[in-house]
């Protein structure tokens, strides 16, 4: 049912322009027009061009001065090129990835050069640089390694280790970690290669390095190279790289502590062990400190860390609450930034594991954000809202704040994206359901009885849906609450209405459960059948009936059994009493012949056709079996269309199912009804009744529960 957040590996600061970092400030602004010239005078100027720097490349590896002048420009101007995406083929199938190549290392120095080494570091830089660019492509990355640009990368890493520490030195390592990052990117087998061609050792070293933006460059290569890697991940812990990760969160520059998270954070996923000597080293309570970063990438990364970090143990949970984590991951939920959002939901789903969190996020605020977020659109976001808020349903402390916001009818009206959501929704209010007895039940009615109007109606709604059969009465008779539904039903608001019909609707099905009514119910045991072959029969008959003029033999003794009107025809003081043929007026054959066919075999089937005229007649004729069967078959046929008029026939012969069926579709199809004109009309006209019918089901259901414990 969780869903935890996919990691990055990294080129996301947006500070940093990760490989798209400007030239030096000193590049000649000639050269940038001549450049801009060439991308946007058409692709033969671009092919000149590329060719004319790669052959300056291939001529110019030496330490004179010309030449270490000429090749630092053709760097530079390959590097301004690349970094235009659509120029990088141009530039790769122009045989620029070998001569760059060349330039990784410094010229063989011979005797007769001179002592000084004009540019020293800036050509490789320029190098090192171009092809971190062209790496952005993958499909350059394998090329750029099978040239055997790592081991060249990994020695400028290490240009510091003569001592000498200045711009032009801290710039070539910056610019060689950053191609490292570069040609990692989602590439596991490269990733292996750094770490096989000693890269890991120099970039955990060059985080304790004095220039902040080549510490910053080391972390992110570090934090590619984590990413999925298990054993870069192990050898990046052994290098000793944890004490000084866990002292950049605590930087003041924004830049630096992001990398930092992002690294422990790829160091931490999926490596339990990890996690552990992570949390050895003290890195939560610096995590706990970024949430409450200026910067949003690593308030992000730290709310994720420590959503893995709360995944470890249940004392780990506690502990992040305790140092103060809850606050400021429930302020992130209200951030404009979707991810932020995410994160945090994370974090605070995983703390919602244990019981004294689930309370203290309840009570710090973060029940209401929460729901607020199950509004997104966004799958990921919407689906860590929800497991944040089926964790806070497991202590009953907050079932009653879940009601009184609102929380039940968020959850049951979301509209989620994904099934996982809905599955976990369908468990929150599950899980919700069984809370509701005991002492979360009496704080609820009283919630009911003193709340304000709105709350009173939360609950009652709530209610509703969530309550076992044995509390309806209490609930809803003895409490009131369901006078409080009926004034939703009854309200001018159409949401309101719409609730309060969801409401009863649920309440019915589960007193129904209780007392369950056949689909097609029985008719009363008769005392007297005499069967199918005496069905006008004039065997035996002592009595004829005239319909529209056609004679029906009967059995005086089958219809005094029957029913009272029969046994007051030939028992009373009628004048049929003694008659041998008796007219019948006002009914038809058809009508009458099923209705006597019912009389002497106690079934009879019924068609939608005939249903509402011999429901007029087992009216007149006091068959209440045969009543029950119209009323049923006449249910059937319920439309939206014919609501109203099916309604007025059940008051109209007093058929207390059929109006009963009416009542329930109402309330069932409450949400398409809203649409008719004469919507209103007909729910203030039924009001009384549903009254009626909920008082009666209801009591009828409590009693009946008892009988079964009994």
């Amino acid at each position: 049912m969780e869903q935890q957040p996919e990691r990055r590996e990294g080129r996301s600061f947006p500070e940093r322009k990760g490989q798209k970092r400007k030239l030096e400030e000193g590049a000649a602004a000639v050269e940038d027009r001549q450049i801009s010239a060439v991308t946007t005078d058409g692709g033969q100027a671009l092919l000149t061009e590329v060719a004319a720097q790669v052959s300056v490349l291939n001529s110019a590896f030496s330490w004179q001065e010309s030449d270490r002048a000429a090749a630092k420009r053709a760097t530079q101007v390959l590097a301004e090129l690349a970094k235009n995406e659509d120029l990088v083929n141009v530039i790769v199938d122009g045989g620029a990835v070998p001569a760059l190549m060349t330039h990784l290392q410094a010229p063989p120095y011979n005797d007769g050069d001179l002592a000084e080494k004009p540019y020293e570091h800036e050509v490789e830089k320029g190098s090192a640089f171009a092809l971190g660019l062209l790496a952005i492509k993958p499909e350059y990355q394998k090329l750029i390694v099978d040239k055997g640009a790592l081991p060249h990368l990994v020695n400028l890493l290490k240009r510091n280790k003569d001592g000498s520490s200045s711009r032009a030195v801290n710039s070539v390592i910056r610019r060689a970690a950053d191609a490292i990052t570069n040609l990692a990117h989602e590439n596991s087998s490269i990733k292996t290669r750094v770490r096989v061609e000693g890269g890991i050792p120099p970039l955990v070293e060059l985080l304790e390095f004095s220039d902040s933006k080549v510490q910053r460059a080391a972390a992110g290569a570090l934090r590619t190279l984590a990413f999925k890697n298990d054993d870069n991940k192990n050898q990046i812990v052994e290098c000793n790289a944890l004490p000084t990760l866990i002292l950049m969160l605590g930087s003041e520059d924004a830049a630096i502590h992001y990398e930092a998270v992002g690294v422990i954070g790829n160091l931490v996923h999926s490596s339990p062990h990890i996690k552990k000597e992570v949390l050895a080293a003290g890195a939560l309570q610096p995590v706990i400190g970024l949430l409450s970063s200026c910067c949003p990438e690593s308030q992000r990364e730290a709310a994720l860390l420590l959503g893995q970090f709360a995944s470890t143990d249940s004392d780990c949970k506690v502990h992040i609450v305790q140092r103060g984590a809850v606050r400021p991951l429930i302020e992130m939920l209200q951030s404009p930034d979707v991810q932020l959002k995410e994160m945090s939901a994370f974090a605070l789903g995983r703390l919602a594991q244990d019981t004294h969190n689930q309370a203290g996020i309840a009570h710090s605020g973060g029940l209401g954000p929460l729901l607020k977020l199950l509004d997104s659109r966004n799958g990921s976001l919407q689906h860590n809202a929800a497991f944040a808020l089926y964790g806070l349903a497991d202590n009953e402390d907050n079932v009653s704040d879940f009601i009184r916001v609102g929380g039940i009818q968020k959850l049951q009206d979301g509209e989620f994206i994904v099934q996982a959501t809905k599955d976990c929704v369908s468990k929150t209010l599950k899980r919700l359901e069984e809370k509701i007895h005991g002492r979360v039940l009496r704080h609820l009615l009283y919630l009911m009885r003193i709340s304000e109007k709105s709350i009173q109606r939360r609950v009652a709604l709530a209610l509703a849906h969530l309550c076992s059969p044995e509390d309806q009465r209490t609930i809803f008779i003895d409490d009131n609450g369901l006078e409080l539904l009926l004034g939703l039903l009854g309200s001018l608001n159409t949401k309101q209405q719409l609730d309060g019909a969801a409401a009863l609707y649920k309440l019915a099905n589960k007193s129904m459960a209780l007392s369950p009514v056949d689909s097609a119910p029985p008719s009363p045991t008769q005392r007297v059948y005499l069967g199918e072959q005496y069905v006008n029969n004039a065997t035996l008959s002592d009595v004829t009936f005239l319909v529209e003029g056609r004679t029906f033999y009967a059995h005086r003794i089958c219809l005094l059994a029957s029913s009272d009107a029969f046994r007051a025809m030939f028992d009373g003081g009628y004048r049929e009493k003694d008659a041998r043929d008796i007219e019948i007026p006002n009914i038809k054959w058809e009508v009458f012949e099923l209705m006597m066919r019912f009389i002497y075999t106690g079934s009879v089937d019924i068609t939608n056709e005939i249903s509402k005229d011999l429901l007029r007649a087992a009216d007149q004729y006091l068959l209440e079996g045969l009543k029950r069967l119209c009323e049923y078959t006449i249910a059937q046929d319920i439309t939206l269309e014919s609501i109203g008029d099916m309604y007025e026939l059940s008051e109209a012969f007093h058929a207390m199912s059929l109006r009963q069926a009416c009542i329930l579709f109402i309330l069932e199809h409450f949400d398409k009804l809203s649409s008719m004109p004469w919507q209103n009309e007909l729910v203030q006209r039924t009001i009384p009744e549903i009254r009626e019918y909920f008082c009666r089901a209801l009591t009828k259901s409590t009693t009946n529960l008892q009988s079964l414990r009994l």
